[in-house]
């Protein structure tokens, strides 16, 4: 995108990461927000503050180290954790709902977005497969991992559109004022 995306303004509704945290609250109360890059810049900016901040100081090194500072950052008593990201303005509340139920009748097991032929996030992770999502290096995702065991999949609806470039975004915001 070439700035901070998770500062754009989502109309109506605060910046981009602001509305993932509102879309997170809807699989939990307590929702840990991962930033790198331009910290400061959006903690300050976003208006609907998270249960907390973490900062990924690796953040160079790609997706990996900020789901590991994510994890890392857990209870001891954690099952499991949900996995989102901040540029999915357009995932269905009652998708976010599905995954949740699914989470709450069987915690032990990997739910998971379908993607058709794939599966990726948003998603649970339960502990038992925290350590192969800590050995992911580089700009590899929990898809990785999720897409090695077999996950539930949970149909969301918006799990294929991102903010990527500008070109997606304009067509997410106009999605988003219809």
């Amino acid at each position: 995108m070439g700035r901070a995306k998770q500062i754009l303004n989502v109309p109506g509704q605060g910046t981009l990461l602001g509305h993932a945290i509102g879309q997170a609250r809807v699989l939990s109360d307590s929702v840990s927000v991962v930033v790198g890059a331009r910290y400061p810049l959006i903690r300050y900016r976003t208006r609907q503050p998270p249960s907390r901040w973490i900062y990924c100081a690796d953040w160079q090194q790609g997706m990996s180290a900020s789901l590991a500072a994510g994890i890392n950052s857990l209870s001891p008593r954690a099952r499991g954790v949900y996995v989102l990201v901040g540029d999915q303005p357009l995932l269905s509340e009652q998708g976010l709902f599905r995954l949740r139920q699914g989470v709450l009748r069987a915690p032990e097991e990997v739910w998971a977005a379908d993607y058709g032929l794939r599966v990726g996030v948003p998603a649970w992770i339960p502990r038992r497969l925290w350590s192969d999502v800590l050995s992911l290096k580089g700009d590899a995702g929990a898809g990785r991992v999720l897409n090695q065991v077999e996950a539930n999949p949970v149909q969301i609806a918006g799990v294929e559109l991102d903010v990527d470039t500008p070109a997606h975004w304009q067509r997410i915001k106009r999605a988003l004022a219809e």
